[in-house]
């Protein structure tokens, strides 16, 4: 047993109060699926004892097997090893008796790991990082709503020091945020306990929209975990507050969308960027690494848009990216680069929503930077402002476009397995099918006696 492990085993029995934990794995949606298990099973759980089917992280969104599914049908729906990822349990003060998390992904039964767990999709792009003596630097922003939970429909959620909803889009407003200072306050003690880098919060956008950011770290996976991790932590002390917290894409047709913004750099061997020539454009492997991130956009969009209100964000005049472009502090662009020291001279890639897989998002935008790097090849002319050229392709507006630039997309075989794709695409089109089937209260107010 290693020294981590008896840390924490050594935290749980400092909490007698823990009578359970769970164990759980990300799934390609981006929802933690698993057991719950005594806690007398904690150690079994650490050391790589718990198995559960490969097929647990493509299932769809509802938690459905996909029908064609070639791990559920064609192979018996075999077991995988759950492997401890070394991160520390996550405490979830916010439940009614308190427990913790541990976090998990899949090994197959020889021991290899599985390529169709995102988390070892992200790994596997990371590990060509390293044969490069390079080190991607990152940081993420996440935007959220808190909302009514006593509605059907989000609502505005009521403010706890007036009792009123809240009506304005109240962009960096102060009080704002102090009207919801316990939730915050709560927020920032549950990531300090996890060692999640939460940074600055401002009041976004829409009325009840949030920002916070997560700290730049040069451990990329510890990135995506901790934007993973940071999720579950604003949802569960949103319910403790008697809140409902949101990070659906858009989750009100006439507000901002909520935003994953990836922030990122390369260290060489020294520990310099490769990014910064001292100049303010950048060096020429920014450019190329921008280049092919805008080649990899259109198939990659179902990556950083994989629901079908994810689309209801991409739209024009929404302060969310349209065009396969780019440009120097531009936040109409897709890819941003801000301003400040060259020496930290940093992409910023603004497609994905906050309802995107962190794990995912992270993988194809490094691979696709990585893709470029290594193509030398130079990117469009950049933009200024939203005067985008005519000749700019769009990203695709919709979710069926998307799926079927996912599929015929030729850089993703260089970033992700094909058994990953082929679930991925499987997974969407399966939900793609259940939407389409669904006629909405519009449908029937607007056709059922007019036509």
């Amino acid at each position: 047993m290693n020294s981590t492990t008896e840390q924490m085993l050594a935290w749980l029995g400092k909490r007698p109060e823990i009578e359970n934990v769970r164990a759980g794995v990300c799934d390609l949606n981006g929802i933690m699926r698993g057991k719950l298990i005594p806690v007398s099973q904690a150690k079994k759980a650490l050391n790589g004892g718990l198995r559960i089917p490969l097929s647990t992280t493509s299932v769809d969104v509802w938690g459905n097997d996909i029908t064609d599914s070639k791990l559920v049908y064609e192979t018996g729906d075999g077991d995988g090893i759950l492997s401890w990822t070394g991160r520390s349990i996550l405490p979830m003060e916010w439940l009614d008796k308190p427990t913790g998390l541990i976090p998990l992904w899949l090994s197959k039964e020889s021991g290899k790991p599985f390529s169709a767990d995102p988390r070892r999709a992200l790994a596997a792009v990371l590990e060509k990082f390293t044969a490069l003596g390079l080190t991607p630097v990152v940081a993420t922003e996440l935007e959220f709503y808190l909302v009514d939970p006593t509605k059907t429909r989000p609502e505005t959620p009521k403010s706890p020091v007036t009792g009123k909803p809240l009506d304005a889009n109240a962009v960096l407003s102060i009080d704002e945020l102090d009207h919801f200072d316990g939730f915050f306050n709560d927020v920032y003690a549950a990531c300090a306990e996890q060692g999640i880098p939460a940074d600055a919060a401002i009041a976004e956008g829409g009325a009840g929209q949030f920002e916070i950011n997560l700290l730049h770290t040069d451990d990329a996976m510890r990135a995506a975990d901790d934007a993973m991790l940071f999720k579950r932590v604003v949802k569960g002390m949103a319910r403790k507050h008697k809140l409902t917290a949101s990070f659906m894409a858009k989750p009100y047709g006439d507000r901002s969308g909520n935003g994953l913004h990836i922030h990122f750099s390369l260290l060489d061997k020294d520990g310099n960027n490769v990014f910064d020539d001292g100049s303010d454009e950048g060096s020429k492997t920014l450019q190329y690494a921008v280049a092919g991130l805008l080649e990899a956009m259109p198939a990659s969009t179902l990556i950083f848009a994989p629901h079908l209100n994810s689309y209801r964000r991409l739209q024009p005049q929404t302060h969310a990216p349209t065009a396969i472009c780019w440009g120097y502090e531009n936040r109409h662009a897709a890819i941003r680069i801000p301003g400040g020291p060259a020496v930290a001279r940093r992409i910023e890639h603004r497609v994905a929503g906050a309802d995107a897989n962190p794990y995912l998002v992270l993988a194809v935008v490094l691979g696709a930077a990585l893709a470029g790097i290594e193509k030398e090849n130079l990117p469009s002319e950049p933009v200024d402002g939203d005067h985008f050229p005519k000749t700019a392709k769009h990203i695709p507006d919709d979710w069926r476009t998307a799926i079927a630039a996912f599929e015929s997309g030729a850089i993703l075989p260089s970033i992700f397995s094909p058994l990953l794709r082929n679930l991925f695409a499987a997974c969407k089109k399966q939900e793609y099918a259940v939407f389409a089937s669904q006629v909405t209260d519009f449908e029937f107010s607007t056709y059922l006696e007019t036509t």
